[in-house]
């Protein structure tokens, strides 16, 4: 199991809506709306690297009101 944060970047106003809308995507754990550099976090969650990518592109990056997202996979040492 991959698990990343997903940082995201919205248009000014829309970081709720955002949110509220990837978290039913299949794979999104957790959305959230924040303050700071980034407008919302979530946590994601897939089977391999390539699943969580093609989460990100075509499924998060799709949503509507994202401007920009930074991916940070999780890493145990």
């Amino acid at each position: 199991m991959v698990q990343a944060y997903i940082l995201i970047q919205t248009d000014v106003g829309r970081a709720a809506a955002v949110a509220a809308t990837i978290a039913d995507i299949e794979g999104v754990v957790l959305a959230e709306d924040v303050t700071g550099p980034y407008d919302v976090i979530a946590r994601v969650e897939a089977a391999t690297v390539d699943e969580l990518g093609k989460l990100v592109i075509s499924r998060i990056q799709d949503t509507e009101g994202i401007t920009r997202t930074l991916t940070c996979t999780v890493v145990h040492v």
